[in-house]
């Protein structure tokens, strides 16, 4: 599998039996694993793809100097060069095959694959998120930015899509801790109701309303967002769709639809893919996210076609994400200790796996960030991208048409 995969890179392997084989071409900084069971490398050699994140949570694989950015850039530039194992490719082919039941995400179960992730210790997203509890990607205008800067600029950048005016009703699909909410009631005179399917997240949420204040202009509610029945002149949806899953397209963009107002304007914006459609790694499946999926444009907008919904704006966002990870591993790995005080090793291990091969895929691989600006009427939005990135320009809105007998 090894002498398959391995073309490019310097990678060494030491196994059980003490033996140590080189493999890639040589090049570049060497990596150098230990494996310390044969049941390990039966699970790597069948199925690398979940083997890799198990062993090194389990310890059952070893990394010298710890150096996982090192080899997990080695996996993922080799997989992405297409050097799979016939095996591996055929697994790819069957989870693709296999996705609408595995995506498969009804009212009950979407509250399950919630709480797995999201329902997690408070103490733990504090550790490395910034001070808003911004869960998705930071947006850095300038590379010097800190992470709090970042995340200040996305809400931003966000709102101006949004068109916010005071006293406008929005609905966020997914809030999460509460922060765009709060921003958007706080800094910009709405009316927000935040739906979340995590009890750890509305509580959290509530009790921010209630210290700045907010209960009055901001209504966090514990409730899957297919249920709300109120119409809004905004919705903003930031980070959820990747939890939709295939099968609830068409139902997802048909409750934004209904949920928005005829001069309404929607802003979706979700982790994607700029390849074909394809499956989630089987490890982030399992461990991280059950049930997400990062969607390509083409089977994603196929969806807001077929629900009536103008297109109004698509911005692709490539490494702003990268970076961002990148401030919370480091922020993960500045709190370590306390994370290990909270779960365990095997925890802190997962956590870091996660975080550093999110990063390198968007880095190395085919991820960035999509904002899809959405309204029932073309005329909702402004005929340029002027008014997002300067501050003194007065919005100009597309004409209405009028009929050419007047």
């Amino acid at each position: 599998m090894l002498r398959t995969l391995m073309q490019q890179g310097n990678f060494r392997v030491t196994y059980p039996d003490g033996s140590t084989k080189a493999y890639g071409d040589g090049k570049g900084t060497p990596v150098h694993v230990t494996v310390h069971d044969e049941a390990t490398l039966k699970q790597l050699a069948i199925n690398p793809e979940l083997g890799l994140g198990e062993s090194y949570m389990n310890g059952t694989l070893t990394i010298e100097n710890d150096d996982i950015y090192g080899l997990l850039t080695l996996a993922i530039v080799n997989m992405h060069a297409g050097n799979a194992p016939g095996w591996v490719a055929w697994s790819g082919k069957l989870r693709n095959g296999l996705r609408w039941i595995a995506q498969n995400n009804p009212v009950g179960k979407a509250k399950d694959n919630v709480a797995h992730h999201y329902d997690l210790s408070g103490q733990l997203y504090d550790l490395f998120l910034d001070t808003d509890k911004q869960y998705s990607c930071a947006y850095f205008e300038r590379p010097d930015m800190t992470l709090e800067e970042a995340q200040v600029a996305k809400k931003r950048h966000i709102a101006k899509k949004l068109l916010i005016e005071p006293g406008m009703t929005v609905l966020d699909i997914g809030c999460g801790w509460g922060g765009m909410g709060l921003t958007l009631a706080r800094d910009f005179g709405a009316k927000v109701v935040g739906v979340t399917l995590s009890e750890e997240q509305h509580k959290i949420a509530c009790a921010r309303a209630r210290a700045e204040g907010l209960e009055d202009r901001v209504d966090f509610r514990l409730m899957d967002y297919r249920d709300v029945t109120e119409t809004f002149d905004r919705i903003v949806s930031v980070g959820m769709f990747e939890h939709v899953g295939v099968p609830h397209y068409r139902e997802y963009f048909s409750n934004v639809r209904e949920r928005l107002a005829e001069d309404g304007v929607a802003l979706i914006h979700f982790i994607g893919r700029t390849d074909p459609p394809g499956a989630t790694n089987p490890w982030v499946t399992k461990y991280i996210f059950p049930g997400g999926y990062c969607p390509s444009m083409s089977e994603s907008i196929k969806a807001v076609e077929k629900e009536g919904l103008y297109t109004c704006d698509i911005e692709v966002w490539r490494l702003h994400y990268a970076e961002t990870l990148k401030h919370w591993h480091d922020r993960f790995m500045a709190n370590r200790d306390r994370v290990e005080a909270l779960y365990d090793e095997r925890f802190c291990r997962m956590w870091r796996f996660y975080l550093v091969a999110c990063e390198l895929t968007f880095r190395l691989n085919d991820q960035c960030v999509f904002q899809y600006q959405l309204a029932r009427k073309q005329e909702a939005v402004p005929l340029t991208r002027d008014y997002l990135y300067r501050d003194d320009v007065e919005p100009v809105r597309a004409p209405v048409a009028t009929h050419a007998a007047e």
